[in-house]
């Protein structure tokens, strides 16, 4: 028996296929590129999603002797499809990163108000959302809006082309930004407020409800028996919450990716003040009558950036990710033992949490005649730890206080990193057995749907272990007081500058 997880991201899918016990049983990942058709636009042809799907799907069934008894999928948030009566694509794929519709988004805020959207549907206004893009097709493609029978969530759309139920579960569709995430559904108030009518946007469920089973012809094409049941699952975030077992209050989560991002599990969105004063995100957890509340950042950029021009002569195309890997851990030998004395600011793509400020760009400051790439890996990885601090303070002050971080992400790898992350936020860093938290969390709700787990709660003890555990070192933390004062410092006056 096993439980297949698919995860669609925005320029790759991944199929992890589980056995009851956590084990991985099989792998596969396809990539794509998404299209920048004009300054701000991003989009590609839904159709790619669903090769995608499909390969990967066929890539882990070969590899597998027991047969799937379930599939479950999770994606990105905010990238919807238009589709038509016949739920065929009238548009591409509108992307979460596609950042059209900055008017749309603000007038949103106007005609509700900032406060009021919090409340109801615990985000604020920004042009990632789909409510304003679905605004800017009116406005400039009315022949598409006019066409489209639902805005459908990827999700949806994937399901659709199994022929089943094109269901949004309520984590995607609290990223609309018109979903009340107190009563379970679409917000009449926010509709009205832009003129948008319910019957276009998808119908919901619980993260865990049984769609339907594949019928002969679709699950052929995704290599998989006909019949097998499919769990809807949701957005990628909470899911990866789930994989890292955050179900309760004071339990947190820390994905180290490209963004890192904090996610805190309650009984109850927190919709506070000090939540609003940080701009955090609150809304409906995969699991039901539980919500996250989070706050992230570009961290896993600078990184990349840095990575890139260490490797700027094209020496990359002969070096393996172990070589890779060993240049990066000899830089973490050679950096000084102590604070570097410099000031990196990881933010060159603009600020996240909480000011959300697209103008705000990457700084380096205290650059001396001997500075080597050394000390600038370590600034960096200062710099993050910096700025984790500041996510987390937020969380805590609207979720409640915590002292455990349960981590996963490609940053793991840095020893070091995570190191001065425990220090700067005086957490307790817990690296996970099993990396592969986000489809983790779409197989545990593969798992309790079909009957295989008694409940979520008795899938996490059995599957969600960790390996190692870091302690926040207080005496690190004294020798960095300073510097990280000093960082705040000159990231309130950049960003307000910007």
């Amino acid at each position: 028996m096993s439980l297949l997880a698919v995860d669609i991201g925005s320029s790759s899918c991944k199929a992890v296929a589980f056995a009851s016990d956590g084990k991985v049983l099989g792998h596969h990942t396809s990539s794509y590129s998404p299209e920048f058709p004009q300054p701000g636009f991003a989009e590609i042809n839904p159709e790619v999603f669903w090769d995608a799907v499909c390969a990967s799907c066929r890539m882990v069934a070969k590899s597998l002797s027991d047969p799937v008894r379930a599939l479950c999928l999770s994606s990105h948030g905010e990238t919807f499809v238009p589709v038509d009566a016949r739920g065929r694509p009238v548009w591409n794929a509108i992307l979460n990163q596609d950042v059209r519709a900055v008017e749309e988004a603000r007038w949103c805020e106007d005609v509700i108000g900032r406060e009021k959207l919090f409340q109801i549907s615990g985000h604020f206004t920004h042009a990632m959302y789909p409510i304003p893009k679905i605004l800017w097709l009116r406005k400039h493609q009315p022949e598409v809006f006019s066409q489209t029978k639902s805005f459908l969530t990827l999700i949806g759309y994937l399901l659709q082309k199994m022929r089943l139920p094109p269901y949004a579960d309520y984590s995607l569709a609290s990223r609309f930004l018109a979903f009340d995430i107190h009563q379970q559904s679409w917000s009449e108030e926010i509709l009205a407020a832009v003129a948008i009518e319910k019957k276009l946007l998808p119908n919901t469920a619980p993260s865990e409800a049984f769609v339907g089973k594949l019928s002969c012809e679709e699950a052929g094409s995704l290599g998989l028996p006909s019949g097998i049941p499919v769990v809807l699952g949701g957005h990628d975030q909470p899911c990866g919450a789930l994989g890292l077992g955050v179900i309760d209050d004071g339990r947190v989560s820390d994905s180290i990716g490209t963004y890192e991002c904090v996610v805190a599990a309650s009984q109850s969105p927190a919709t506070n003040e000090k939540a609003m004063a940080a701009s955090l995100n609150t809304y409906c957890h995969v699991v039901r009558d539980r919500f996250v509340t989070l706050a992230y950042f570009p961290s896993g950029v600078m990184v990349k950036w840095f990575h890139d021009l260490l490797f700027a002569d094209g020496s990359e195309r002969h070096s393996t990710n172990a070589q890779e890997f060993e240049i990066y851990a000899q830089l973490e030998r050679d950096a000084p033992k102590g604070p570097t004395g410099l000031y990196v600011l990881p933010h060159l793509i603009g600020t996240c949490n909480p000011e959300f400020n697209p103008n705000a760009r990457g700084v380096i400051a205290g650059l001396g005649p001997g500075t080597g790439r050394a000390e600038i890996h370590k600034a960096i990885l200062e710099g993050v730890a910096c700025e984790l601090s500041m996510m987390t303070e937020a969380v805590a002050g609207a979720a409640g206080k915590f002292s455990d971080i349960y981590v996963t992400g490609g940053g793991t790898r840095s020893t070091l990193g995570l190191r001065l992350r425990a220090a700067l936020t005086g957490c307790n860093l817990h690296l996970m057995a099993q990396q592969e938290a986000v489809c983790l969390g779409a197989a545990i709700l593969a798992g309790t749907a079909i009957g295989e787990y008694a409940n979520i709660p008795q899938a996490v003890a059995a599957l969600v272990k960790e390996s190692t555990m870091i302690a926040a070192d207080p005496q690190v933390s004294q020798e960095y007081k300073a510097q990280a004062q000093r960082y705040r410092q000159l990231r309130s006056m950049m960003v307000q500058q910007a």
